[in-house]
Order: structure tokens, then sequence, then C-alpha cells
């Protein structure tokens, strides 16, 4: 398949701009069938090629004057702005408009160009809801409508008024649903919303180069080391664009101060940061050659920004859902990036249940080198018997390593919650591993 087969030669000098020379697997699979008029239901994660796969066929059905209106609606602005302005550049050369409309601005300049007839509208569902129940926009009648991201749609609560924005809109429509995850909710929605679907998903291909593109890795320690080792990796690391996670907006700020004092190029995104602030922030990130942007989960999604090099997650997400999420930001088109996960003791085991479902392999390292924890638990989780006193022997003979002292530590109370078993043969192994890989490194 090639993008000829399918698109007028002003749309091809906006696919061209862009730099695209062959479909992405997502592309092949819908564009297609959104031209033939079927309504679908696509799986893939962002970074994908999914603006494109749904916004190409609808720029030649507007380029071509088979349809006249499209809506895409999108979980944040931050998103609503990035898709507006790919949307804009691939559209350039048919001269198709494009607008983003969402909260926290003024109503007029976005009820204006809608009502002027702008071609592509691509919006928050808050913003667009409001407008729709004030009856601001005339004769709004767009014959294709997207839901980008249903699952973030679905995670920030916005399903109820997605359904009610489709009250407003005809049933002669073209329905398209793009989600990372179909769970049953987003399955009835599509249910209610599409007409005899068509169901597409790339998600298998795209796990599988996040898995060959990103190299994952974690550090096991405690809540006040944090700090240190982010220090430490921060100034060793190659980085171009770091990407922070942190649980809360306390914390966001917290590090971003730490940082700030530290005299690193450093931003930060939460709730509580006004959407002027908020765009300026992100365009100064996307513009600097080296910076750290510190963020929350909720701030950061729909974010889209390349060259990020390096994610890293302050605190471990809540579920695998938000660890793909979050280390599908680096990686992008091929790049290499990498991903790494602060860990505390009593989170290890989280961890690994997010290892299971993701089928990833993170690699546990010390800012002294790096060990494989699947390798290190062939090595001693295979005897039945548990000798507490020889490890902690063991133990006590150790250089001061604390982050190899945590991880120890953390398997002498697994040990003696009989979860897991030692031998003191192995336990000597464990110990021989650890002085040998010292050795080399002097």
């Amino acid at each position: 398949m090639s993008f000829k087969e399918f698109f007028s030669k002003e749309i091809m000098h906006g696919i061209k701009r862009a730099g695209f020379k062959s479909p992405s697997p997502i592309q092949k699979e819908t564009i297609p069938l959104i031209l033939e008029g079927i309504d679908l239901i696509a799986q893939a994660h962002t970074g994908t090629g999914k603006t494109a796969a749904f916004g190409l066929p609808i720029l030649q059905k507007l380029s071509s004057g088979e349809i006249e209106r499209a809506l895409i609606i999108t979980p944040t602005r931050e998103l609503a702005v990035q898709v507006s302005d790919e949307l804009y550049y691939l559209g350039k050369y048919a001269s198709i408009k494009t607008l983003a409309v969402f909260g926290g601005v003024g109503y007029g300049r976005q009820i204006g160009l809608i009502n002027k007839g702008v071609e592509v509208v691509v919006a928050t569902p808050g913003r667009l809801l409001d407008l729709l129940k004030k009856e601001l926009l005339h004769d709004f009648n767009p014959e294709v409508v997207v839901l980008d991201e249903a699952d973030e749609m679905l995670n920030m609560g916005f399903l109820e008024d997605v359904q009610e924005i489709f009250s407003y809109i005809p049933q002669n429509r073209q329905t398209l649903l793009f989600s990372a995850t179909i769970p049953k909710e987003i399955q009835d929605l599509a249910q209610k919303l599409l007409y005899k679907p068509k169901f597409v998903s790339v998600i298998n291909e795209n796990e599988a180069t996040v898995k060959n593109e990103i190299k994952q890795s974690y550090f096991l320690l405690e809540e006040t080391q944090k700090d240190r080792v982010l220090l430490k990796l921060l100034q060793e690391i190659i980085y171009k664009k770091t990407l922070l996670f942190c649980r809360t907006k306390k914390e966001v700020e917290r590090v971003y101060e730490f940082l700030l004092e530290k005299n690193f190029e450093v931003f930060r995104l939460h709730g509580d940061i006004k959407q002027q602030e908020r765009q300026e922030i992100i365009k100064n990130f996307k513009r600097a050659k080296k910076a750290i942007l510190v963020a929350t989960d909720v701030a950061a999604r729909g974010l889209d920004i390349k060259g990020i090099t390096h994610v890293i997650n302050y605190h471990i997400p809540l579920d695998s859902q938000s660890y793909v999420h979050r280390i599908g930001r680096t990686g992008r088109a091929k790049a290499k990036g990498e991903a790494i996960t602060f860990v505390t003791p009593l989170e290890f085991r989280e961890l690994e249940r997010i290892k299971k479902e993701v089928g990833a392999k993170l690699v546990f390292e010390t800012m002294q080198g790096k060990m494989e924890l699947n390798d290190l638990k062939e090595e001693i989780l295979t005897q039945k018997e548990c000798e507490n006193n020889e490890i902690l022997e063991l133990f006590n003979n150790l250089d001061k390593d604390i982050l190899i002292k945590k991880l120890l530590s953390f398997i002498v109370k697994k040990c003696e919650k009989s979860e897991l078993s030692y031998s003191q043969q192995e336990s000597k192994k464990l110990f021989n591993l650890y002085l040998k890989e010292k050795k080399e490194k002097r």
C-alpha cells in the first residue's frame, strides 16, 4: 500500500512535507475503511501514527467535496491543539482550515470560526458540550466524528458528556473510535454510537516496537534516596528531553524546585496550572534542546512531544496501562528511548505484576552497575530451605552499597515470610556474584 493510491496531489503535498514515506500499520488498516465510509473501532497506542490514520482520509473527503465538516473529540486541551496543528499542516495545500476548541479561554473566537464553517473542529468534551447546550453553534452537522483516545476519556470521566454530545449530532454520520484499550465501558459506548463497526487492532505490533526500541530499567531504593539518585542520573545520562512522572501536584512542585535549585532547565505540569501558562510551558519545553518536564499523569495526558529520550517514573505507576502510556512517550518513530522506574521495597510486588502484564523485561540497576533480577532469581530461588542467619551474615559483610543493601533486605523479609526460599549454597552464590562485580569495576 502507498499513500498515492488514495490521496489527491494537494493532500500528498502535505504528506510529503510531513515526512511520511509509507503508511504505518494502523494507517494501512484504517485508511481504506474510512474512505469507504465504514464506522470503525481502532485499537492503537499514541505514537503509532493514528492521527494521520483518521486525519488523512477525512482531509481527502473534505478536499473532494464528499463531506463539508468533521469533528474530532479529544480528552485534553493539549491533544486537541496537537491534533489540530497536525491536520492543519497535512491539509494546508488543500486549503482546509482546522480549529482547536477547549476550555480556559474565551468563547468568542471559537464560536465565530465554527459558525463561519471551519472544516475540522478538534474539541474537548466539556467545552463542546457547553457550546451545544447553550445553542451557540448554528447548523453544526459534522458528517464524520472521531473519538480519539476513548479510554482516556473514560479515565477522566467524560463518557456521559460524550454521549450527550452525540444527542446534538445528526444520525447520518460516520463515527470512528480510536483507543489504546477496549474495556467494557468503551465497548458499550461503541455499541450505542457506531453503526455496524469494523474492528482493527495493531496493538501487538506497537507493543513489540515499544519493547524493542525502549530500554527499560528500575532502581530499588527508599523514598528518601530518590532525589540523590535522580540527581546523579541526570548528571550522567545523555538526554535531550526527559519526562519525569510524580504521583501528586505537591510532589511535582517539590521535585521541580529541587531540580531548579540544581540549575537544570526544568518545567512542570499539574492540574493547578492555568491553560495559558500550560501552553507556554509545553511550547518552551518543545523548543528546549535539553530540558526536564516534571508532571502528573493527568497533566501529561495527550502530550505528544518529539525528541523525548528518557521517561523517569519518580513514583511507580498505578497500573500496567499507565506504565505503557508513560514509557510510550519516548522511543517514538523507531528512535531509541529509555524508561527508568524508581521502586521502593514495598512496591516491588507491584512492579512484578506490571512486568508480567506488560510482558516487559526491566533491568535492575544500581549507580555502580546493573543485573537482571530474573537472572538473580535463577541463582538463588531453587531450594526449599530458608537460612536467614547465613543471609544476614553475608549481608553484614557487604560494602555500604545502599541500593544492593536494600535489595537484600527485601529478600530477607520475603524469606522470613516464607514467600521465598534460599539455601546456604545459593546465598553464597549471590554474595560471590556481588564481589565479582565489584572486582571487575576496580
